[in-house]
């Protein structure tokens, strides 16, 4: 399980943007968003350098959240 923080703001188009964009690399991969932290906790098989890289490429820098 991965967590990040997504600082950018969210919406509706964010999280599925970013689900579209994961789910392509890991179709069994699972999402989950904390709108309010900025937050998306993942369960995948992609490593931590791979989410955080899909993520970048798709307009969310993150970093590792705790």
């Amino acid at each position: 399980m991965s967590k990040f923080h997504v600082p950018d703001r969210w919406c509706g188009h964010c999280t599925a943007a970013i689900t579209k964009a994961v789910t392509c690399a890991d179709e069994g991969a699972d999402l989950a968003f904390d709108l309010d932290a900025h937050t998306v906790t993942l369960s995948s098989t992609l490593d931590d350098a791979a989410l955080a890289g899909i993520l970048a490429k798709e307009g969310y820098p993150a970093t590792p959240a705790g």
